[in-house]
């Protein structure tokens, strides 16, 4: 893939100091003081069936393949620490109280901080990784939110955090949601055992959901305008190319969304 070779609704391939590609949200890129990437799978050390850019230990991967990636993403980043946690699809948030250690992983599913220089980092194969940003009070957050953090509502549980965390408003906040099933390939035969009835409303057709239409309402029942959600509209299933994939592969790595104060 060439710079050129941009995604529907993202902007041109950027690339990093050490050549791996990520992707930016246009309206977050606007914001001097925030830095962010969603990096694809490629770029990293992993051999198959984790090639090549797997941030998850828990995947079956070598453990110094990861920690080498991880170790590539921080000299793109630049970031003075580096902050993921073990996702365990809850609604756990996580709030550092410190720049942490890359040997920890707390368990959890979001990460909110007001700490410049902490790279919070959220894995991936399928599920979303939204980033949340409080321009205003310079507070962001990011969330790790696959169907079952849609049905716990992870994504209110996170702007309640930001409100009662740092007093932020969730009418100033800004949302991007990334690469992540989308409504093509979002099964689920289970629904109506697994489903709160008003998912029924995202039903696209006999089984499939629009996962992303369901998160950003969300963030508009948690008052969030509408205007200030960007979504990035990626299947990872269908660019299992570009992207890792639980669905499309079972055995396969995460990739990374990051974002990271200034």
């Amino acid at each position: 893939m060439t710079a050129k070779q941009a995604l529907p609704h993202l902007p041109p391939l950027e690339t990093g100091t050490s050549e791996v590609p990520y992707y930016l949200f246009p309206k977050l890129s606007s914001r001097s003081f925030l830095v962010h990437a969603v990096f694809t799978r490629h770029g990293g050390v992993s051999k198959a069936p984790y090639a090549t850019l797997n941030l998850s230990n828990g995947t079956g991967d070598l453990q110094q393949d990861v920690q080498s990636n991880i170790n590539i993403l921080k000299s793109v980043f630049n970031a003075q620490a580096f902050c993921f946690l073990e996702q365990v699809h809850g609604r756990h948030i996580v709030v550092p109280k410190d720049h942490g250690r890359d040997d920890t992983e707390p368990r959890g599913d979001a990460l909110l901080t007001h700490r410049t220089g902490l790279a919070l980092m959220i894995k991936q194969a399928d599920c979303q990784g939204v980033i949340l940003c409080d321009p205003l009070k310079r507070i962001i957050a990011n969330v790790h939110c696959g169907w079952r953090g849609n049905v716990q509502n992870i994504l209110g549980a996170a702007v309640e955090k930001m409100e009662k965390e740092y007093g932020s408003k969730a009418s100033h906040l800004m949302a991007a949601i990334g690469p992540s099933l989308g409504p093509c390939c979002a099964e689920f035969v289970s629904h109506e055992e697994i489903f709160p009835k008003d998912f029924r409303l995202f039903m696209v057709r006999e089984n499939h959901f629009d996962l992303w239409a369901i998160s950003r309402w969300q963030l508009l029942e948690a008052g969030l305008e509408k205007d200030n959600i960007e979504l990035a509209c990626i299947c990872t299933k269908c660019r299992n190319d570009l992207f890792f994939s639980y669905r499309a592969e079972k055995i396969t790595g995460r990739f990374a969304t990051l974002v990271m104060l200034r």
